[in-house]
């Protein structure tokens, strides 16, 4: 699991105040840096940060733009984007430019911590401009076949036990894959995502 350590870049105080808040409350040990700018965050003195919160909207270099610039100073990190408008256009742009995820900024904080848990476990994570481009509420969750597995057996009422068995995985591993389910499906426990799963027509 990648180290807890996370460069904030936002230009709004208040915003990176508040995220820092979240962060540190819901992730053991963390170590977070900030700055209001790309260039500011090129010269933080954090040591090889393991995954960058980028904001799209800076001003100088966007985010868009600052990516690139982060992958190479930090070639190991991941770089997910913040964004307070969510585009198919954009959430593409920046994954064709190496970004790990990209999550609204009015999601609420767990989302963003279930994100950055799905990373740091090396697990992929649903974009959540994708899902909105796709037909808004109606559209289907991102799941890779893995999670798509794990979710029929979840609605079948398995334990994380008894799919680690069926799948041949570690129980940790399981955990983590139901934590993406959940968050794919933007919902908070197993019963929820039964629900979803079977109004979206994802599990017969």
């Amino acid at each position: 699991m990648l180290p807890p350590r996370i460069l904030l870049v936002d230009d709004h105080a208040l915003f990176r105040n508040g995220l820092r808040m979240v962060l540190t409350a819901g992730i053991a040990d963390l170590e977070v840096a900030e700055a209001a700018s790309l260039e500011e965050a090129l010269r933080t003195s954090m040591q090889e940060p393991a995954l960058v919160l980028l904001d799209i909207q800076l001003h100088g270099l966007n985010g868009l733009e600052g990516i690139a610039l982060v992958r190479r100073k930090w070639p190991q990190a991941l770089v997910v984007i913040l964004s307070s408008e969510v585009s198919p256009h954009k959430v593409r742009l920046a994954m064709e430019r190496g970004a790990s995820a990209f999550v609204s900024k009015a999601e609420p904080a767990d989302r963003i911590l279930a994100v950055i848990g799905q990373l740091r476990q090396g697990l992929t994570v649903a974009a959540d401009g994708m899902q909105a481009g796709e037909g808004g509420a109606d559209s289907q969750p991102l799941l890779t076949p893995r999670q798509s597995e794990v979710l029929d057996l979840m609605c079948q009422g398995l334990s994380n036990k008894l799919i680690g068995r069926r799948l041949n995985l570690s129980e940790n591993t399981v955990r983590g894959h139901v934590q993406a389910v959940l968050a794919a499906l933007q919902v908070s426990s197993r019963s929820e995502a039964g629900f979803a799963a079977r109004q979206r027509g994802l599990v017969a």
